[in-house]
């Protein structure tokens, strides 16, 4: 820590400090006694949403900003000097958010798709539908014969309880957890190609199921306007990020595939938040940008190059934005769907790793 504000925010890089602008910290509200969430400059976080209706009335778009048309129905924005990065407002329609918000809450965590509690539980199955019930995750210990049987080779196993009325439920290994818990805890699952974060590569001898057909056809779809005349985008892995209220995605790089010229397809469902495009170092000034349910970016060629992540999403109604999405989401069957996605953000990454 720093005693000084100021000499803290000179030993940040240009990224780290556009971060921690649009980053949620709370102060203390003397009146109401509780922690409030601080007011934050949106000023300069541009709207392409805006940007795209302002081109519609008198075609005319900012420096930097063109937008082009393509084949498919929706208008595409790119920057000037953002070579290969492409953003599509609204590129979801309202049916398609929703089938994929159902889909990333229910299958994609799904084993063998592993997520980022398979370090400390193993594989978990219908984690969505367990937290509906109010099931407990119970630890088991487990004899030293069937341990070896277990591919993972882990002492316990973790297995769910209906006894959800007694929360301090144990198992025989001594620990439990709300799958609740479990699910507002859920930060990312990988599809086909798993990534092995430990060793920042694609393991290819991991167990995996190859992307679904319908994300693919999608993607596919959603990549063309990032790819060269003819050519041909395969999708082989995809990562699908988790956000609740106050998390964030650091700058970083997507790296570890081997052909940059092919885009990454990300997809934007549920609330509202900051995108920060930077540029290759860390030190170069990053755009921030919003990102609504059913945008999509891609990114390839040169923007595949740049540091990039989220710092911000908007959970509250004012700014969330899913005003639509509630009213898609409205039946009795979807309303636990609703329910999740009226505090988080799903982003669904779609890659060519070969």
């Amino acid at each position: 820590m720093y005693a000084n504000g100021a000499t803290d925010d000179l030993e940040r890089t240009a990224f780290r400090r556009a971060e921690k602008k649009y980053k949620l910290y709370y102060g203390q509200n003397s009146r109401k006694k509780k922690q409030q969430p601080r007011p934050v400059d949106l000023s300069e976080v541009v709207d392409f949403k805006l940007i795209l209706e302002t081109f519609d009335r008198t075609g005319e778009t900012p420096d930097g900003v063109h937008v082009i048309r393509t084949d498919s129905e929706f208008p595409v924005i790119c920057l000037g000097n953002r070579p290969g990065f492409y953003f599509i407002p609204g590129a979801l329609s309202l049916e398609e958010q929703c089938q994929w918000i159902r889909e990333g809450l229910t299958s994609f965590p799904q084993p063998p798709n592993r997520t980022n509690h398979n370090a400390l539980y193993g594989p978990i199955n219908d984690l969505f539908a367990a937290a509906q019930e109010g099931k407990v995750l119970v630890e088991e210990e487990l004899s030293p014969n069937v341990t070896q049987s277990l591919d993972n080779g882990q002492a316990r196993r973790w297995t769910f309880s209906s006894e959800s009325g007694n929360v301090s439920l144990k198992g025989s290994g001594g620990n439990s957890i709300l799958a609740s818990v479990l699910l507002r805890k859920l930060r990312w699952s990988t599809l086909g190609l798993q990534f092995d974060w430990s060793q920042r590569n694609y393991n290819v001898d991991l167990l995996h199921n190859k992307i679904p057909d319908k994300l693919c056809q999608l993607a596919k779809k959603l990549a063309v306007p990032a790819m060269p005349l003819g050519d041909n985008f395969k999708p082989e892995a995809a990562i699908v990020n988790y956000f609740a209220s106050g998390d964030t995605l650091g700058g970083h790089l997507d790296d570890m595939e081997l052909d940059w010229s092919k885009p990454i397809v990300s997809m934007s469902l549920g609330c509202k938040g900051i995108f920060l495009l930077g540029g290759k170092s860390r030190e170069d000034e990053p755009l921030a940008m919003f990102l609504r349910s059913g945008d999509v970016v891609l990114m390839a060629g040169e923007a595949r190059e740049c540091f990039h992540g989220v710092p911000r999403i908007f959970t509250d109604a004012h700014n969330s934005e899913i005003t639509a999405l509630e009213k898609h989401l409205s039946t009795d069957s979807d309303h636990c769907f609703l329910d999740y996605i009226k505090t988080s953000r799903i982003n669904i990454n779609i890659r060519q790793v070969f």
